[in-house]
């Protein structure tokens, strides 16, 4: 470690984001993070404020640009969109980096009655807290999803939600970056560094152990159909009737509900009364409600305007729909369609820049099945979850479509957030995706079963539900609030020469 410490601090803070973004991938490394951030807080010590805020931008870059590399490899869009998808997401997310840069020095030079290393773990938080929100909101990179397989470890996210997995893993940096500097000796830094982990994870264990015994058993046939995205809706007629045969395999099972993946099948249901219709035929002679996801259309003030929206079929009776509240900018819509339109008709045969999102958070209910259902990147917004369960659901359903990613990195990602999830809210979580991951999981995030990525296969499985929810389920993001507010006042504070 004090080798890389007397490199070049650019290279420093380079290699250091690297290495957090490789704590991201699915190579068994997310213990990465526990020391990754030693260089970017040691460049942060011996650089002025000016400094930092590069310091910390080039970290950002580099570490996300290694992290979320593969938003740039979707197959979906021309590579000048997909590149300046990429390019973009990179800039905008690596300047809370810079950000965090500019807290740690302002904090740290004044007086050192508080200083930056100590209050890292409330910056970080802050950070993170405020890049949840808005349009652009990316909680995808908070650290927590970098721990996801760790389940012991990280169970007292059901107080805190992810930014307690953050605080926590910043915590692990500074007491290392001490030892480094000998400002605490090593057996008491490593002492400290392995009580921290070690106390997590029994504390885990204890609390995986002591959670209530389930309230009911829900048998579910979840179907992924491993179809190229790119390719369906120029072979209608064939995915209809390919799916059709994976409907019919998956009655066999005799489950309470069968689901498919997002936008499953190349036809828009809510108008298209003979595909909509062979379903309801199948799902009435079955008497199995069917879950899939639709695109479907309106005109609003004389636009069409587009829905991602996911379809209940129930046995006799009309349909109900949820219509996806969080859109993904750049991808599902434009953010300034009159200046800049570049996701027309791009291989999907609609105008995906005319998307619009829903409003109303629908929980479904057909006899012992009480559920809701999020959408693809949904998936990664904790509030979504968290009023969804709130509001009553038992169980949550993901529906996904990642078949633009290829084999990258995103697809695993993207389904250990359903893991988080999962711990958050109590709840166990069933994902279904086009080309995978599809899988269930338990409400203490460990994994039931799940389907490889591009493999076509129907599980079968039944999963345990549950009423009782959690803390954070609850209140919230109150952790990140009570952090955020002290972190604000000790800003506040150190900046007071600028009000007087």
């Amino acid at each position: 470690m004090i080798f890389f410490l007397n490199l070049n601090p650019l290279i420093q803070v380079i290699i250091s984001g690297f290495l957090t973004g490789l704590a991201f991938h699915p190579l068994g490394l997310g213990f990465l993070a526990w020391v990754s951030f030693v260089p970017l807080i040691h460049v942060f010590n011996i650089s002025l404020l000016k400094k930092s805020i590069i310091y910390g931008y080039v970290f950002g870059l580099s570490f996300n640009s290694t992290a979320f590399y593969w938003i740039g490899v979707n197959s979906g869009a021309d590579l000048i969109t997909v590149l300046g998808s990429l390019f973009a997401a990179v800039f905008y997310l690596a300047s809370f980096w810079a950000g965090a840069g500019f807290l740690f020095s302002l904090i740290s030079k004044e007086n050192q009655h508080i200083s930056g290393n100590i209050f890292f773990p409330f910056i970080i938080v802050l950070i993170e807290y405020v890049r949840s929100f808005g349009a652009l909101g990316f909680p995808w990179s908070n650290l927590a999803l970098s721990q996801s397989k760790y389940i012991y470890f990280i169970q007292f996210m059901e107080v805190t939600g992810t930014y307690g997995v953050s605080f926590v893993i910043i915590g692990l940096n500074i007491v290392l970056y001490n030892v480094t500097q000998k400002k605490i000796s090593l057996l008491k830094g490593l002492s400290f560094f392995s009580l921290i982990i070690v106390g997590l994870s029994i504390a885990g264990v204890g609390r995986i152990l002591s959670l209530p015994n389930s309230d009911q058993d829900i048998r579910v046939a979840v179907v992924q159909p491993n179809v190229n995205p790119n390719t369906k809706w120029q072979n209608k007629k064939e995915i209809i009737v390919f799916m059709d045969s994976l409907h019919q395999e998956s009655i066999k099972f005799k489950p309470d509900l069968i689901i498919f993946p997002e936008t499953a099948l190349p036809s828009y249901l809510v108008r298209d009364n003979r595909t909509r219709g062979t379903l309801q035929s199948t799902v009435n002679s079955s008497d199995i409600p069917l879950l899939t996801g639709t695109i479907h259309t309106s005109f609003e003030n004389n636009f069409r305007y587009y829905y991602n929206s996911s379809m209940l079929i129930i046995p006799q009776k009309k349909y109900e729909l949820y219509s996806k509240i969080h859109l993904v900018p750049f991808a599902e819509y434009d953010l300034l369609p009159s200046v800049f339109h570049p996701l027309t008709k791009l291989n999907i045969n609609i105008d995906r820049g005319n998307f619009k999102s829903g409003n109303n958070y629908k929980v479904f209910k057909y006899k012992n099945l009480i559920f809701s259902n999020l959408i693809c990147y949904e998936s990664s917004i904790p509030k979504i979850s968290r009023t969804f369960v709130s509001k009553g659901a038992e169980f949550l359903i993901i529906q996904a479509n990642d078949g633009w990613l290829g084999s990258s990195f995103g697809p695993y990602q993207h389904f250990e957030l359903a893991r988080l999830r999962a711990i958050e809210n109590r709840i166990p979580i069933v994902r279904c995706a086009n080309t995978g991951i599809s899988g269930i999981i338990n409400f203490d995030g460990s994994i039931k079963t799940k389907v490889n990525l591009n493999e076509e296969k129907i599980i079968f499985e039944s999963l345990s539900t549950n009423k009782n929810g959690s803390f954070y389920t609850k209140y919230g993001d109150i952790f990140a609030i009570i952090i955020s507010i002290i972190s604000i006042i000790v800003i506040l504070f150190k900046c007071r020469k600028y009000f007087y």
